[in-house]
C-alpha cells in the first residue's frame, strides 16, 4: 500500500500498536530534547526512574529560555542542569549558544529520525525531515528511560504547495495562510505533510519556520521530504553522513489535501490574541507601531536575519519604533559578521537581546502599555509578552522590517527594496564549544542543587468517587499560558511547584490558588481545544499540586491531554457540547470512577441534575490514572 512519510517514519518505530488513525500507539524515540523552563522538572523526573544513564541514541539539554538572572534561581538551575547532563549522558548546550529548535537543526537533526522534546515547538525538527513531536517533561523523561512514546496515530493532512513565493512574501506567510484556513484547532489528531513542486524552492530554515508554527494548529508534528534542500543544508553544516532521501509514495493516500498556490500568496499577518486571527497585511496599513520583535525560533535563521540586514542596509529604525533582535544561534551571528552583514543590522539601531527565546515568553524586551507590536514570533496570547494591555500581531521578519522602518503597518513590497534572494552559504562557521558532552567519569559527577529546587510532588492513587466543586469555569481555547503563565517572574519558580502553584490561572483568575487550596481541590470545567499552546507540563502539575481531580471540557489540545493523563487528573469530556452550559462554577459535582466505561455520570448536586460524559482514555491511560500518574506507572514497569 502507498504510503505518506509520516507512516513510513512511524512504521519503522513502532514498537505497540496498529498504526491506524485514531488507534492508540507507541513509537520508540530515538532522540530527546529539553530546554531549561520545561527541563529541570524533566531530569527530577528521569532521576526517580533510578537510572544510570539515558538510553536514547541522543539527548541533548538546552538553556534558551530562563537566561534572565535577575535573582538566583536560573542560574541555580542553569548548574544543576549541566551536572545532571554530565552524569546521565546527555549532551549539554550552554546559555548563549542558541535556541534549541535552531541548534538542533544545525548540529543534531536527522532525517528520517523521531525526536520527542519537551517544548511544543519541537516538530521544528520535521524541516529536516524527522518526526519531531512536543510532549511534556515526564513523557521526555520516560523516553530518555528508554520508554516508547504513547499516541494516538495521527490522520495525516497533504499540503501541496505550488509555484514559488513572490519578493517579499516568506514562509511565515505560507504557515499564517494554513493557519487563517484551518484554525488553532484544526490540526489536533493530525500530522501535515508538504508536497508539491513548490517545495523545492524553500530552503530548510524555510520549512522550519512551517513545521515550527504548525504547532500553533494543535498538530502533532509537520514533516518536509528530505531532498536535495536537506542535503545541502546538512553538508553546509559539515554533517553529510546524516543525509537520505525521503519522501512519500507517489500515489500516497492522505485523509485531507490542502493546496495553496504560493505564486498568489501576499504578505499576511495575525492580529491579536490568536495565531489563526489572520489577515492580509495591506489590510491594516497605516495601523501605527510601537515596538518591532524580531527572532524566536520561528524566524531567527540566518536566511531570517539576512533578509533583515539587506532591508536595513543604510536605512534607521523609525524613531517612534523600538526594535529588537534575538538570534537563532551563535551560528547565524557569526554567519552574518563574516559576510558582513551584521553591520547593517547594529546601525540600523537595532537593539540586539541574546541568542535565546526571550521576549516570545514574556522574557524581558516587553511593550509599553497599551502599545502594538509586531513579532516575528509564534504566539501572540493575551498577555504573552509580559504587557496585558498590549496588541500582539505575528508576521514575517519581512513585514516586521518594514514596519521598524516606518513606525507603521505597511506591506513590504510597498517600500521600493530592492529584491533580495537569500542563498545559504556552502559552509556555515562550525563551533560546537559551546556544547558540553557528557562525562567520561559519570560516577564523579556531583549534582549540584540550589534550595530552589524542591521534591517532586506525588498524587495520591485514584480513589472510587470524585467530589467537589467546580473551582473555575473558562470559554474555548483556553491555552497553557492561562492556565501556568510563563514570563520572568514566574518561569524561575519550575523548580518549585508550590511556588509555581500560586500563579494557576493568574491571568484568568487571581483568586484561583487560594480558593483551590481552601476547597481541598475540586474541578475544572473548560470549552473547546482547553490546553492549546506550550508543552509545559506546569499546566497539570501545579493544579494537580492544588488538588484538582478533574478537567471536564467540550474537547482537549493532544499535549495538555497527555500532560493530564501523566500527572494523574481525569480529562473528561461533555458527550452533548451543550451540557457544557449545564455545569457552571461553584456547583458541587460527584463521579463514581470505580469503572471508568463511558458513558460516566456527572452528578450536579448543586442543580439536582445528571450529566453523561466520556473520555478517549486507553487502557493503558486508565492504568496510569489509577496508579496516580506516569512516574507511578513507569517506575513499577521499570523494575518488573
Amino acid at each position: 500500500m502507498a504510503s505518506s512519510l509520516t507512516y513510513k517514519i512511524l512504521e519503522a518505530h513502532c514498537v505497540e500498536g496498529e498504526l491506524k488513525a485514531g488507534s492508540p500507539v507507541a513509537i520508540r524515540i530515538d532522540q530527546t530534547l529539553t530546554q531549561d523552563a520545561t527541563g529541570t522538572m524533566a531530569y527530577l523526573q528521569f532521576e526517580a526512574l533510578d537510572l544510570a544513564r539515558v538510553k536514547t541514541e541522543l539527548s541533548v539539554s538546552y538553556v534558551d529560555h530562563n537566561t534572565l538572572q535577575s535573582g538566583f534561581e536560573n542560574a541555580d538551575d542553569h548548574r544543576f542542569l549541566q551536572s545532571i547532563a554530565a552524569k546521565y549522558g546527555i549532551y549539554f548546550s550552554r546559555p548563549g549558544n542558541g535556541i534549541c529548535h535552531q541548534l538542533h537543526l544545525e548540529r543534531f537533526g536527522v532525517p528520517g529520525k523521531t525526536l520527542l522534546g519537551s517544548d511544543s515547538h519541537t516538530p521544528t525538527g520535521g524541516g529536516i525531515g524527522m518526526i519531531a513531536i512536543g510532549a511534556g517533561g515526564l513523557d521526555v523523561a520516560l523516553a530518555m528511560g528508554g520508554r516508547p512514546f504513547y499516541l494516538t496515530a495521527p490522520r495525516v493532512v497533504n499540503i501541496q504547495l505550488n509555484g514559488r513565493l513572490n519578493p517579499f512574501v516568506s514562509a511565515k506567510d505560507i504557515i499564517l495562510e494554513v493557519l487563517r484556513r484551518l484554525s488553532v484547532k484544526g490540526g489536533v489528531g493530525k500530522v501535515m505533510e508538504y508536497t508539491g513542486d513548490g517545495v523545492a524552492t524553500l530552503t530548510v530554515p524555510e520549512r522550519a519556520t512551517i513545521t515550527n508554527m504548525g504547532a500553533e494548529l494543535g498538530a502533532t508534528t509537520s514533516v518536509f521530504p528530505s531532498d536535495e534542500q536537506t542535503r545541502m543544508f546538512l553538508k553546509a553544516q559539515e554533517r553529510d553522513a546524516d543525509w537520505k532521501a525521503l519522501e512519500a509514495d507517489s500515489n500516497a493516500e492522505y485523509d485531507e489535501q490542502i493546496t495553496i498556490d504560493l505564486n498568489s500568496l501576499e504578505p499576511l499577518i495575525a492580529r491579536p490574541h490568536m495565531p489563526d486571527n489572520v489577515v492580509k497585511v495591506k489590510d491594516l496599513a497605516g495601523t501605527p507601531v510601537h515596538q518591532v520583535a524580531m527572532g524566536s525560533c520561528t524566524n531567527s535563521s540566518y536566511r531570517d536575519l539576512m533578509m533583515v540586514a539587506h532591508m536595513l542596509k543604510e536605512r534607521p529604525i523609525h524613531p517612534n519604533v523600538t526594535a529588537g533582535l534575538a538570534p537563532g544561534s551563535r551560528q547565524v551571528v557569526m554567519s552574518l559578521i563574516q559576510n558582513g552583514y551584521w553591520e547593517s543590522i547594529i546601525a540600523s539601531g537595532m537593539r540586539i537581546l541574546e541568542n535565546v527565546c526571550g521576549p516570545c515568553i514574556g522574557m524581558g524586551f516587553s511593550p509599553p502599555t497599551d502599545a502594538v507590536t509586531l513579532r516575528t514570533f509564534n504566539r501572540n496570547f493575551l498577555g504573552r509578552s509580559g504587557t496585558k494591555s498590549a496588541s500582539v500581531f505575528l508576521c514575517s521578519p519581512e513585514t516586521a522590517t518594514a514596519a521598524a522602518l516606518t513606525g507603521e503597518i505597511i506591506d513590504p513590497r510597498e517600500l521600493g527594496i530592492k529584491p533580495f534572494t537569500v542563498s545559504l552559504p556552502e559552509k556555515f562557521p562550525i563551533d560546537d564549544s559551546m556544547i558540553i558532552p557528557p562525562s567520561k567519569t559519570p560516577d564523579k559527577v556531583e549534582i549540584i542543587r540550589g534550595p530552589n529546587i524542591k521534591p517532586l510532588p506525588v498524587k495520591e492513587a485514584l480513589p472510587d468517587v470524585l467530589k467537589g466543586e467546580v473551582l473555575l469555569k473558562v470559554e474555548d481555547n483556553i491555552t497553557t499560558d492561562h492556565i501556568m503563565p510563563a514570563g520572568a517572574k514566574i518561569l524561575p519558580l519550575r523548580s518549585n511547584i508550590p511556588a509555581i502553584s500560586e500563579h494557576v490561572f493568574e491571568v484568568v483568575d487571581p483568586s484561583f490558588p487560594q480558593r483551590a487550596k481552601a476547597a481541598g481541590g475540586g474541578f475544572i470545567v473548560g470549552g473547546a481545544n482547553y490546553g492549546q499552546g506550550s508543552s509545559r507540563e506546569h499546566a497539570a502539575l501545579a493544579p494537580m499540586f492544588l488538588g484538582i481531580k478533574a478537567v471536564i471540557t467540550v474537547s482537549f489540545a493532544r499535549i495538555h491531554l497527555a500532560n493530564l493523563i501523566n500527572f494523574g487528573i481525569i480529562p473528561l469530556t461533555f458527550v452533548h457540547e451543550q451540557d457544557y452550559r449545564k455545569v457552571n462554577q461553584g456547583d458541587q459535582l460527584e463521579i463514581d470512577v470505580r469503572s471508568l466505561e463511558t458513558p460516566l455520570i456527572l452528578r450536579n448536586k448543586t442543580q439536582g441534575i445528571e450529566v453523561p460524559v466520556t473520555h478517549s482514555l486507553s487502557e493503558r491511560d486508565i492504568d496510569v490514572i489509577r496508579a496516580g500518574g506516569s512516574l507511578s506507572f513507569a517506575k513499577k514497569h521499570l523494575k518488573q
